[in-house]
C-alpha cells in the first residue's frame, strides 16, 4: 500500500469525511483495506469497519489478526454481529470459532439461523485439522437426467448465492452421491438440449472429510485443481474444499514444519500474537532436551581424555570436524523432510535413498577429507593430517545416514518426520562425530607409535 493513499485516508477519518472514505475504501482490494486496518487504532478500526459495504466487511473480517478479530466482535452490536456472521462463508465462520473461547463462540453461535448454525455445528464436528474443518458446504449439484440447459438455469438460480466456486459443477444423484465432477466449460460448449449424462466422465477425484488437510494440499498440486469435492464413507457429497483454503493450509504447514526444524514447538498464533511466556513455553523444553543430548559428547570426551591430553593438536579440529558432521547431517534431514512431505519419496523408497545418499556422502566426505587433511599438515604434522582425513570422511558419510534414516524412522514411528530438527541432528552427530574422531585418533597414532 502507497503511502500517500495511507495518508490521505488518515486524514478523511481525522476531518470525519465518513462517506468519503467510505467511497474510496469501496474501490479497494478487500487484503489492502485490511492491512489499512491494522495501522489504525482500535477505535478508528470499528468506526471504519462499520462504514464498509456488508459484503466487503465480511471478506475484510478473515484477513484480520486474531486480536483484531476479538476486538470488533466486542466492540459490535449484536445485530452487526449478526449480520457479519450471516455473510462469512461457512468454512471462515467455522475457523473463527474456533480460536474464540468456548463461551464466546456459544454466544455467537446464538446469532446464527438454524440452517447457519447446522452447517457450522456440522464443520466443527470433524477431528481437528481434517478437510472436513476446511471444506464449505456451498455448491452447486445438478443430476444426471437434466439437460444441460437446465444445469445452467441451476448454476445461475444456486450459483451467485451458495457456491464459493463456478468453476466446477457436481453431478448427484437422488440421495446426493457424488457422481462426476464437470467443469464449467462443458456446459458452455455442448449442445443445450443434450443431456449431462451424455458429458459424464465419470473420472473425477474426491477426498474423505475425515482426512488430514495436507492430503488436499498434496492433491489438488498433484491434480492441478482449483476445487476439490469431499465425500463422506458411503459417497454423499458434502462439501468442497476450494484454492484459496488449501493455499492457507500449505502456509500454516510449511510454518510448522519450519518451527519443527528450528526446534521450536509450533505455535497456534501469528509470532506478533504471541506473547513472552508462551514463546519461552515452546522453545525451553527443546533447549532443555538438547542439553542432555549434548551431555553424551562431554562423557565421549572424558573417556578419550588421555590421548587428548598426549595431542593437543587434535583438540584444534573437533570444531572442524563435528560442525561438518552437524551441517551434513541437516542438509540431509532438510531435503528428507521435504521430500517426503511433498510426497516426492515415499517411506517404501528408503533403501534407494540411503544408497543415493550414501554415494554423495562419500563425494563429500572425500572432498572436505582432502582439505581437512591439508590444514592437518599445517596444524599437526602428517599423523594429524591421515587422522583428521580419514575422520572427516567417515563422519561426513555417517552423518549422512543419520540425516536421511531419521525422518523415515519418524515416519515409520507415525511421527511428524519435521521432528528430525537441525538441532537435534546436529546434538546426535556432534556426539557421533566426536566418538568416531576420538577412536580413529586412538587407533592411528597407537598403529604409528
Amino acid at each position: 500500500m502507497l503511502d500517500f493513499q495511507t495518508s490521505s485516508l488518515l486524514k478523511m477519518i481525522e476531518n470525519k469525511q465518513w462517506s468519503k472514505l467510505r467511497e474510496e475504501l469501496s474501490g479497494w482490494p478487500v487484503a489492502d483495506i485490511g492491512e489499512f486496518l491494522f495501522e489504525l487504532d482500535k477505535a478508528d478500526q470499528v468506526i471504519v469497519f462499520r462504514l464498509l459495504p456488508r459484503k466487503i466487511s465480511s471478506e475484510v473480517f478473515t484477513y484480520l489478526k486474531k486480536e483484531q478479530r476479538n476486538a470488533l466482535l466486542a466492540a459490535l452490536s449484536d445485530e452487526e454481529t449478526r449480520s457479519l456472521l450471516h455473510n462469512l462463508e461457512p468454512d471462515d465462520r467455522t475457523n473463527l470459532f474456533e480460536e474464540l473461547p468456548g463461551r464466546v463462540t456459544q454466544k455467537l453461535l446464538n446469532f446464527l439461523s438454524p440452517q447457519e448454525l447446522e452447517k457450522t455445528r456440522e464443520l466443527m464436528g470433524y477431528p481437528e485439522e481434517s478437510i472436513g474443518r476446511i471444506m464449505t458446504p456451498n455448491y452447486v449439484a445438478v443430476r444426471p437426467g437434466w439437460s444441460i440447459r437446465q444445469g445452467l438455469e441451476q448454476v445461475r438460480a444456486k450459483g451467485k448465492e451458495d457456491s464459493e466456486t463456478l468453476n466446477v459443477i457436481y453431478v448427484t444423484d437422488s440421495n446426493w452421491k457424488l457422481l462426476d465432477a464437470l467443469e464449467l466449460q462443458r456446459f458452455i460448449f455442448n449442445p443445450p438440449e443434450n443431456t449431462i449424462e451424455e458429458i459424464m466422465d465419470n473420472t473425477f477425484v474426491s477426498l474423505s472429510a475425515f482426512e488430514d488437510r495436507e492430503e488436499a494440499v498434496f492433491t489438488m498440486s498433484k491434480y492441478d485443481m482449483s476445487a476439490l469435492p469431499v465425500v463422506d464413507s458411503e459417497g454423499v457429497l458434502l462439501g468442497v474444499v476450494t484454492f484459496d483454503d488449501v493455499m492457507d493450509v500449505a502456509e500454516e504447514e510449511a510454518t510448522e514444519d519450519f518451527h519443527k526444524g528450528a526446534a521450536v514447538t509450533p505455535l497456534k498464533n501469528s509470532y506478533y500474537e504471541t506473547g513472552v511466556k508462551e514463546l519461552y513455553k515452546k522453545r525451553i523444553g527443546w533447549l532443555i532436551g538438547l542439553v542432555f543430548v549434548n551431555l553424551v559428547s562431554l562423557e565421549i570426551m572424558a573417556a578419550y581424555q588421555e590421548i587428548l591430553a598426549s595431542t593437543i593438536a587434535l583438540t584444534f579440529f573437533i570444531p572442524l570436524l563435528i560442525g561438518s558432521g552437524g551441517n551434513a547431517g541437516a542438509q540431509s534431514a532438510t531435503l528428507m523432510v521435504r521430500a517426503l512431505g511433498t510426497g516426492d519419496i515415499e517411506p517404501h523408497q528408503w533403501l534407494m535413498t540411503l544408497l543415493k545418499e550414501l554415494s554423495v556422502g562419500a563425494g563429500l566426505g572425500l572432498t572436505m577429507g582432502v582439505a581437512a587433511a591439508a590444514l592437518g599438515i599445517i596444524r599437526g604434522g602428517t599423523d594429524i593430517a591421515i587422522i583428521v582425513c580419514i575422520s572427516m570422511v567417515t563422519i561426513i558419510i555417517v552423518a549422512n545416514i543419520i540425516g536421511v534414516m531419521m525422518p523415515f524412522i519418524l515416519t515409520r514411528m507415525n511421527l511428524d518426520p519435521a521432528v528430525a530438527s537441525n538441532p537435534l541432528i546436529t546434538s546426535i552427530t556432534d556426539a557421533t562425530g566426536l566418538s568416531i574422531y576420538l577412536a580413529i585418533s586412538t587407533w592411528i597414532l597407537h598403529l604409528l607409535h
